[in-house]
């Protein structure tokens, strides 16, 4: 979180082709009270994601949120008011029956990792979605790097003193050895914390171009590449269950983008009818005076 940042911290002077950011001259009166809100939902996201990596296999933590579409409905109905159709909302139940195949089998199934895992999904899809409101605000709008670095720097107030009241000094571990940070560990730390960078400011830039509910289904392909290169990497035992589980979960993905398109369709239609309705109005109104 401290490199996202400081990385952020320079992007926000940086231009990249995902937005464009303009010099602002005025907050929100409660500026402060918003970053530390969504800054509070990235902190509760970041720590119980690592809680759930601990207790779970990365394979069933990703599974699990490939649930996130169908809170993100929920969430983005109530928040932002976005209708979604009967078929969009049927496609959703094969994504939840994928996750129960896939709970029911898994080996390393543990009630502390699954409940962190849940939980981290809920308050990313409603940080999602909150995002979204701020990314397309009228009066007041956030662009991606914005809205990265001050949240960002939001989390690391809130965890610097989790981390120095709840947790024991990383200098000594638990057996009263010193651990020291060796060349490799500095390495992986600054390479996950630039990966972290540009994963949370891209997911910025593309919450501002599509709905919560998009984003969240199109996160599902991250989901699948973080199953099965745990599989490859970590050498994960998978159940035929699971494997079936998994592969339901995203043949729901499929269905929901083909009943997204269909309901774009038809709102477009619909849209067509109701500009068409004023013109036949006019073009009978017309001849009626002439008579």
């Amino acid at each position: 979180m401290l490199s996202t940042t400081l990385i952020g911290c320079l992007k926000m002077f940086i231009p990249c082709c995902l937005y464009q950011h303009k010099s602002r001259s005025e907050y929100p009166p409660n500026f402060i009270m918003i970053m530390l809100f969504v800054g509070l939902m990235r902190f509760t996201t970041v720590v119980l994601g690592l809680v759930s990596l601990k207790n779970v296999a990365v394979s069933f933590a990703e599974t699990v949120k490939s649930s996130a579409p169908i809170f993100t409905v929920i969430m983005s109905r109530l928040i932002l008011g976005e209708y979604t159709g009967l078929w969009v909302n049927l496609s959703l139940f094969p994504v939840m029956a994928g996750l129960a195949l896939c709970t029911a089998s898994e080996i390393s199934f543990n009630m502390l990792g699954f409940c962190a895992a849940l939980s981290t999904n809920i308050m990313d899809c409603l940080q999602n979605v909150f995002s979204k409101k701020l990314l397309s605000g009228d009066t007041y709008r956030f662009s991606p790097p914005e809205l990265q670095f001050y949240t960002s720097a939001a989390a690391v107030i809130m965890l610097i003193p989790a981390w120095v009241f709840l947790l024991d000094i990383p200098a000594v571990g638990k057996g009263g050895q010193k651990f020291l940070f060796s060349q490799d560990i500095i390495i992986l730390l600054l390479c996950d914390g630039s990966l972290f960078h540009l994963q949370s400011v891209t997911a910025y830039a593309l919450m501002g171009r599509i709905s919560p509910v998009t984003f969240s289904v199109a996160s599902t392909v991250k989901h699948a590449l973080s199953v099965w290169l745990s599989v490859i990497v970590f050498s994960n035992h998978i159940t035929l269950l699971g494997a079936t589980g998994t592969v339901v979960v995203f043949i729901g993905v499929f269905l929901y983008n083909k009943a997204r398109q269909i309901q774009r369709e038809s709102l477009q239609a619909m849209a067509a009818m109701q500009n068409n309705k004023p013109l036949l109005q006019d073009q009978n109104f017309q001849p009626s005076q002439v008579k």
